[in-house]
């Protein structure tokens, strides 16, 4: 199976399943000596962690991350200090059910990759999925702990903005709010009748999908290169990798099919001597190129496949079957996308970040 990897200057490479003994990460194109310890990489996947809610799968992973490469410390380096080597980190897994999945070694269950990687390959992890599993993503929120080390002064939040059908106020809009409920979301009304709403699916067996908005603020101006090297190609190819999104779109977005060109245009003045766009439809970017505003992402993810209601579906063998789902699942998966969408973006931006700094200088 090849295309593990994604970037160029920062490169990062997953392995593993979600029912195997570990999984993990090899990030390449780290520069030297940037403080980097395991502690401040796990206060990212904590924030990514199951069963911290009856909103999230009740799996237990303390996903706990090693450093196995890349670092040095000694009494010089006043602390772990990356090398300019490849960095490993592995996550153990500690809590997998592989009895959950006996009954449908044999069936493809409708929505999951099951299907597509025995038609590919000829052969399948059906346990937990194996490397199509959102397990996965934990490796990459690793990573982009260690890319956020490479663009300083750069800060980067993500949020839920919708649930199923339901849309937050935006004029609540609350950073402070993200951190203090379990759906990551800026708007404490909306999160209170999330809480409601989840509780509802979850009871029913059932699911829904979600949109994540993630937002990269003190970008300067001039990341990312024309034609096939775009700042916004290479987010969008970020957001549309983790699993079980089903659509990416930069400011704007689809919004901007509706508007006029007087409407969708980001008109400019200046400001104390420095260009400032009075408007941020295109999401900090323009021809491929950052702006100097906010970048600007956000993507939807469907709902979680594994139901308990009885689905139709057939056999490795081509026989017509029903299918109903068991083990721990999210009811809305999308909540724990939220800190995989910003690890992504870290990871795009420390890479063009790289790209530009070795193309301009």
């Amino acid at each position: 199976m090849s295309h593990n990897s994604f970037g160029h200057l920062f490169r990062i490479t997953t392995f593993g399943e979600s029912h195997g003994p570990a999984i993990g990460c090899i990030v390449d194109g780290c520069p030297p000596n940037l403080p980097l310890t395991a502690d401040e990489i796990q206060a990212f996947l904590d924030k990514r962690r199951p069963g911290q809610s009856r909103f999230t799968t009740q799996r237990q992973e303390p996903d706990q991350v090693k450093i196995l490469s890349g670092v040095f410390a000694d009494d010089r380096t006043n602390g772990p200090v990356t090398t300019g080597a490849p960095i490993m980190l592995m996550i153990e897994n500690v809590d997998q059910r592989s009895k959950d999945y006996a009954d449908i070694r044999d069936t493809f269950r409708p929505g999951h990759a099951d299907f597509t990687y025995q038609a590919k390959y000829g052969i399948r992890d059906y346990k937990g999925g194996g490397r199509s599993s959102a397990r996965e993503t934990a490796a990459r929120v690793a990573a982009g702990a260690v890319a956020r080390k490479i663009i300083p002064g750069v800060t980067i939040k993500g949020a839920l903005i919708q649930m199923g059908p339901h849309k937050i106020d935006r004029t609540n809009w609350d950073w402070g709010q993200v951190d203090r409920n379990p759906f990551f979301t800026p708007d404490a009304k909306a999160a209170a009748f999330f809480a409601d709403y989840l509780d509802g699916v979850r009871k029913s067996g059932s699911s829904c999908g979600a949109i994540i908005e993630v937002t990269a603020s003190g970008v300067p101006a001039g990341w990312g290169a024309p034609l096939y090297g775009k700042l916004d190609q290479d987010l969008a190819a970020a957001m549309m990798s983790i699993n079980a999104v089903k659509g990416v779109e930069i400011g704007a977005g689809f919004e901007s099919a509706a508007f006029s060109g007087e409407q969708n245009a980001d008109e400019i003045r200046m400001h104390h001597g420095k260009p400032e766009f009075l408007s941020n439809h295109a999401g900090g970017i323009l021809g491929g190129i950052s702006t100097g505003q906010d970048v600007v992402v956000r993507f939807a993810v469907k709902p979680t496949s594994s139901i308990l209601s009885t689905r139709k579906t057939i056999t490795s063998t081509g026989e017509e079957t029903d299918v109903m789902t068991k083990g721990r699942h999210d009811p809305c998966v999308g909540i724990r996308a939220v800190p995989v969408g910003e690890a992504m973006m870290a990871i795009v931006l420390a890479d063009h970040f790289r790209r530009h700094r070795g193309q301009v200088g």
